[in-house]
């Protein structure tokens, strides 16, 4: 009974141990309609996915894969984000679309967006303490999180069983969904960074301030300390978060990593591979068993997981 009665008294001050003012940063209209609209399907065995495009909470429209199992359900739901490699081919929605049709064989119904950077029109901001960065930031967050609307509205999809799943620059934005959203079952994040706190002692970013000036960037991060994933990231619980890094980053280092580790909270796993920023088979093996077993989805076939395509790390880019 007293293990119980912690274990609630754990969960509860976890859920609402976070500054009410932040999270009011990624509110939207909930009800606002989301407005999907497609624009074509193709089918792969039994597998249908759906080039669609949905509403975003800040403007525009989101470009989207739905892959949809055949079949009637319940299906588990998987939301992935892309990386933002520069250089690579996969810096869009197709990063993830084998890994999902594969994972369609199994129960998953899965969506995969366009992040705002992948779209039309996007213009990179060139100044570093430019607040075009975080306009951005809370954008890819509200559109994870609309859709997650899109897919919990779906009658196949069991809204016990929904995941996430963020490489690099979106695995930190699965570092803020974590915190912020609760439909979350699972995550799984890929290589990103999930601390500004443990990156600000870095001397990289010591040697960027002396650069910038201290007064001016201290003044920034002050304004914008509630953009810090950490904080977020901290509170998941009782989300279970697999951390998947690589041993050959520039920055990322595996010291740099288990900092990150420290700071997530229960339950939680972490793993190192060595590969560079993109990862490896390895990673995917394990990404795939714990989604089958967070999600209790059927276990594919393990040569069906196989022929799932390599990331190319583009031979320019440095991390």
């Amino acid at each position: 009974m007293k293990r119980a009665l912690a274990a609630i008294f754990l969960f509860a001050s976890t859920l609402f141990a976070q500054d009410p003012e932040m999270l009011r940063h990624f509110d939207y209209d909930q009800k606002a309609p989301v407005d999907v609209q497609e624009v074509g399907v193709e089918r792969r065995g039994e597998v249908a996915i759906h080039d669609i495009s949905y509403a975003s909470p800040k403007g525009g429209r989101v470009p989207a894969y739905l892959v949809v199992p055949g079949g009637k359900g319940p299906f588990a739901a998987v939301i992935w984000g892309h990386w933002y490699m520069q250089g690579s081919e996969f810096l869009n929605r197709k990063q993830f679309l084998d890994e999902a049709v594969m994972l369609a064989g199994s129960g998953a119904v899965s969506l995969l967006i366009d992040g705002p950077i992948a779209r039309p029109g996007y213009v990179r901001d060139p100044d570093p303490l430019g607040e075009a960065q975080f306009r951005y930031r809370v954008q890819a967050i509200l559109d994870m999180r609309r859709g997650a609307d899109l897919l919990l509205a779906r009658g196949d999809v069991d809204p016990k069983r929904l995941a996430y799943v963020g490489h690099s620059y979106n695995a930190t934005t699965g570092a803020f969904l974590a915190g912020i959203d609760r439909r979350f079952k699972a995550f799984v994040l890929m290589a990103g960074n999930l601390s500004d706190e443990v990156d600000l002692r870095s001397k990289e970013f010591q040697d960027f301030r002396k650069q910038i000036g201290p007064g001016k960037f201290d003044a920034f991060y002050a304004k914008y300390a509630w953009a810090d994933q950490g904080k977020y990231v901290a509170h998941a619980a009782p989300a279970t978060v697999l951390l998947q890094f690589a041993t050959k980053e520039d920055f990322m280092t595996p010291e740099r990593a288990r900092e990150y580790f420290a700071i997530v909270s229960e339950p939680k796993i972490f793993k190192l591979y060595e590969a560079p920023h993109a990862l490896n088979a390895e990673a995917r093996r394990d990404r795939v068993a714990f989604l089958v077993k967070e999600l209790a989805l059927k276990p594919p076939d393990p040569a069906a997981i196989a022929r799932v395509p390599e990331l190319r790390q583009p031979v320019e880019a440095k991390r």
